[in-house]
C-alpha cells in the first residue's frame, strides 16, 4: 500500500500548487504507523465538472466526482489533422433507477381516514407457472379454432361467389352466342328474301348451287332411264325459273342502289376539306368548289323528290333554270327547253303519273350537268374517268374477255397471279353461270385479320397482299375449314390470328381458332408450355404446308428470306435456348 502510494501522484483541485507534506502516517501493522512523503502535482488540464455544491458560508466547493486518470493524449505528429477523432465525439446513454419516496397515512387517535372507498381484497387460487402456461395455451387453442373457421367461411364463400359469378358469365354468354345465332339466321334469311347488295346475291346463287347439287345427287340416287333424265329436264327448268327470279330481284336492286349511290356521289362532293391538327382535332374549311357542289347536291336532291306541292316544285324548277342557265351551251339549252315543257304541262292541270318520264330526263341531264368538271369542279377529283385523255394511259389494262380497256383497280389480282387476267365484273358473271361460289366468309375473315394486324402497329405488309381468294385456299387445303383446337366448322365464328405473336403473321405463322380461343390464344406467354408437344408438331407441319405452297409465289419470296435470316439471326443471338429448335420452320427443299 504505501509503495502504492509512492509511486502514483495523486491529483487535486486546480487551485492547489506542488507542494510536498512530510507528516502523512500510514498504518503498516495493528501498531506500527510509517511516514510516507507524498507529492502533489497540479493537473495540467481542466478537470471536467461533473456536478456539486458550494458551502456559502466558508465557500469551500465540494465536487460529486473526480478522476485520478490522466486522459489519453494522442501522439503528436507534427501536423495539424482535422479527421474524425478530433470532431467526433462518441457518448452512452444508460439508463437508472432511482429511490421514488412515497408515503402513506394510517387512522390514529384524533385523526379520522374514511374508508367508504376502500376494497376488500381477497388472495384468489395460486397458479403455479405450468397452470398458467397450459391456461394461456388452450386459450390461443381456442382462438385459433375461431379464426380458422372464419377463414373457412370466407373462403368458401369467396370460392361460391366465383362460382356463381362463372355459371352466370356462361349463361350469359350461352345466351349472347345463341342471339347471334339467331339473328345471324334471321339476317342471312332477310338477305335471301329480299337481295339488295352484292353480297346478298352472291349467298344466293351459292343456295341455288346447293340446292342444285342436292337434287343431283337424289336423282342420280333414287332415279334410272327415262324418269331419271326427265327429272333432269324438270331439275333444268326449275333452277331456270329461279335464276330469272333472281335476276328481276337484282334489277329491281340495281334500280335502288343507283339512286342511293348517286346521293352518295353528290354528297361526297359537298364535303369539306379536312385534315387533322397536331392536338387530335379536326378542322375543316369550305372551298368555293365544295360550296358549289352542295348548292348542286340540294338542287338534285329537290328535284328527285316526289309527291311535294306545285308551288314548292315550281320555285324548285325556277332555281334550277337560275342555275343551269350560267352556262351557254347544248346541255344546259335542253334542260331549260325540259324545264319550260314542265312549266307548260303544269299550268294544263296534267296529272303527277304522266310527268314522271319527263321529270327523270330533267333529273338525267341535270345529274350529267353535275358531273361536268366544267360546271363543278370539285367533280373532277372523284370521277373514275379522269377529265384529261393523257391520263387514260397510265394504269390501264385491257380485259380479255369483255374487251374493255379499264382502270387496274378492276382487276382483281391474287398473290399467286403472274399476269393481269379478267376483269372484277368477268369474274363474277363466272362465277354466277358456272361455281356459284360464296366468299363472303373468307373477305369477314379477312377483314377480321387485317383489323387485328393494324392493332399492332408493326408494319405488317403480308396480310394486304394476300387476297381472298388465297385465304381460301389456306381455310380449306390446309387447315380444313375447322378450328385447329375444337374442330369448329363454323366459318362466320372461326378467325386467324399469329401463332407467335411476337413475329408479324404470314401463312406460315398462323392458326386458324373461334373467337373465344383466340381470344385466349392470344394471351399465352409461352406456346411449348400452353400446348402438347403433338399438337404443337401438328401445327408446324401445317405451316411447311403454307411455306412450300406460297413459296411459289413470287411476290412471297422476299417475305421467305427475310423470316429465315431472322430465324439464323435469333439463333446466332441465342445458340443454348432450346425453344429455338422447336420454333423454327425449315424450309424443304425444292427440287
Amino acid at each position: 500500500m504505501s509503495d502504492f502510494l509512492c509511486s502514483d501522484s495523486i491529483m487535486l483541485d486546480s487551485s492547489l500548487k506542488s507542494k510536498q507534506y512530510p507528516g502523512i502516517s500510514i498504518l503498516t501493522d495493528s501498531d506500527s504507523f510509517q511516514d510516507v512523503v507524498v507529492k502533489i502535482e497540479r493537473p495540467t488540464y481542466h478537470k471536467p465538472f461533473l456536478g456539486g455544491f458550494k458551502n456559502r458560508i466558508t465557500g469551500v466547493e465540494f465536487h460529486n466526482a473526480g478522476s485520478q486518470t490522466i486522459p489519453k493524449k494522442q501522439p503528436d505528429k507534427g501536423i495539424q489533422l482535422f479527421c474524425r477523432e478530433t470532431q467526433t465525439a462518441f457518448e452512452k446513454n444508460k439508463t437508472q433507477q432511482t429511490k421514488n419516496t412515497t408515503s402513506t397515512q394510517m387512522a390514529k387517535i384524533g385523526l379520522y381516514v374514511s374508508n367508504m372507498t376502500d376494497k376488500l381484497i381477497s388472495p384468489g387460487k395460486y397458479l403455479t407457472a405450468e397452470e398458467y402456461h397450459k391456461r394461456r395455451l388452450e386459450a390461443v387453442i381456442v382462438l385459433q379454432t375461431y379464426f380458422r373457421r372464419w377463414h373457412a367461411i370466407n373462403v368458401v364463400q369467396n370460392l361460391r361467389e366465383k362460382k356463381r359469378l362463372r355459371l352466370s358469365w356462361e349463361a350469359q354468354e350461352e345466351v349472347r352466342r345463341k342471339i347471334e345465332k339467331d339473328e345471324k339466321l334471321r339476317r342471312e334469311q332477310e338477305r335471301r328474301l329480299n337481295p339488295k347488295t352484292k353480297k346478298d346475291f352472291e349467298l344466293l346463287y351459292h343456295a341455288l348451287e346447293l340446292w342444285r347439287q342436292e337434287e343431283t345427287e337424289r336423282i342420280n340416287r333414287t332415279l334410272t332411264g327415262a324418269e331419271r333424265k326427265a327429272a333432269f329436264c324438270g331439275l333444268l327448268e326449275k333452277e331456270a325459273q329461279l335464276i330469272a327470279d333472281i335476276g328481276r330481284h337484282k334489277l329491281n336492286a340495281d334500280e335502288e342502289n343507283q339512286q342511293k349511290a348517286i346521293l352518295h356521289f353528290l354528297d361526297k362532293c359537298a364535303q369539306p376539306k379536312r385534315w387533322k391538327a397536331y392536338d387530335g382535332k379536326i378542322t375543316e374549311m369550305d372551298t368555293q368548289y365544295t360550296l358549289r357542289a352542295r348548292e348542286l347536291f340540294e338542287i338534285y336532291h329537290s328535284i328527285s323528290m316526289n309527291d311535294i306541292p306545285k308551288d314548292e316544285r315550281i320555285d324548285v324548277l325556277l332555281t334550277l333554270r337560275c342555275t343551269v342557265k350560267e352556262h351557254e351551251c347544248k346541255l344546259t339549252q335542253e334542260i331549260v327547253e325540259l324545264i319550260d315543257r314542265e312549266f307548260d304541262l303544269i299550268s294544263r292541270e296534267v296529272k303527277e303519273c304522266n310527268l314522271e318520264g319527263l321529270r327523270k330526263r330533267i333529273c338525267t341531264l341535270f345529274l350529267q350537268y353535275i358531273k361536268t368538271p366544267k360546271f363543278n369542279p370539285e367533280v373532277a377529283r372523284i370521277l373514275k374517268v379522269p377529265p384529261d385523255p393523257l391520263k387514260l394511259y397510265k394504269n390501264v389494262n385491257f380485259c380479255h374477255s369483255c374487251e374493255n380497256y379499264l382502270p387496274s383497280t378492276e382487276f382483281p389480282v391474287p398473290a399467286n397471279c403472274r399476269t393481269i387476267g379478267r376483269c372484277r365484273l368477268c369474274c363474277k358473271l363466272e362465277n354466277e353461270a358456272r361455281r356459284r361460289d360464296a366468299f363472303l366468309t373468307y373477305k369477314l375473315i379477312l377483314e377480321n385479320l387485317r383489323k387485328s394486324e393494324a392493332d399492332y402497329q408493326d408494319d405488317a405488309r403480308i396480310v394486304y397482299l394476300v387476297q381472298h381468294q388465297d385465304l381460301q385456299y389456306l381455310i380449306e387445303n390446309i387447315w380444313g375449314c375447322r378450328s385447329a383446337l375444337s374442330a369448329c366448322s363454323d366459318l362466320y365464328d372461326l378467325v386467324m390470328v399469329r401463332w407467335d405473336k411476337h413475329h408479324e403473321w404470314s401463312p406460315w405463322n398462323t392458326i386458324l381458332l373461334s373467337r373465344d380461343e383466340a381470344d385466349a390464344h392470344l394471351k399465352l406467354c409461352d406456346l411449348q408450355k400452353a400446348y402438347e408437344a403433338a399438337f404443337i408438331q401438328r401445327i408446324k407441319y401445317k405451316h411447311i404446308q403454307a411455306k412450300t405452297y406460297f413459296a411459289q409465289i413470287p411476290v412471297m419470296t422476299s417475305f421467305l428470306h427475310r423470316s429465315d435470316n431472322q430465324a439464323n439471326a435469333y439463333k446466332a443471338e441465342n445458340p443454348s435456348n432450346p425453344k429455338f429448335v422447336q420454333n423454327r420452320i425449315d424450309m424443304p427443299v425444292q427440287k
